[in-house]
């Protein structure tokens, strides 16, 4: 069975960091591209980041650009989102998710980790 399990979520101040943590298992994700999203209250859930789980090629939402890192860690099937000078609008449920690099679409994903940044 294939699992995505978001961890490292939690209650920060403004120009703070958190990482999350994004464990996957059931398979390899060789192939796969690797994103984070996010969805806070009344709003939809929106783009943040990816990362190509083989090439590495990354891929930023412009809100987030500058001041999040997304990385991955093959040894341990686990990628990251290093977030960094976090602001109160970057509160949110963040979601890791996987597709297959030939699908547009998203078809693999973990139940989120709430990020709340107070100011």
């Amino acid at each position: 069975q294939v699992q995505l399990v978001e961890s490292g979520g939690g209650l920060v101040q403004a120009g703070g960091s958190l990482r999350l943590s994004c464990a996957a298992s059931g398979r390899t994700f060789s192939g796969s591209v690797m994103g984070w999203f996010r969805q806070a209250p009344g709003k939809e859930r929106e783009f943040v980041a990816a990362i190509n789980w083989s090439g590495g090629d990354i891929l930023y939402a412009e809100s987030v650009k500058g001041r999040f890192t997304i990385s991955s860690d093959n040894a341990k099937n686990t990628v990251y989102l290093q977030m960094a000078s976090l602001k109160p609008e970057d509160t949110a449920v963040y979601y890791c998710a996987a597709r297959p690099i030939w699908n547009p679409r998203y078809n693999t994903w973990g139940q989120g980790t709430q990020v709340t940044v107070s100011s």
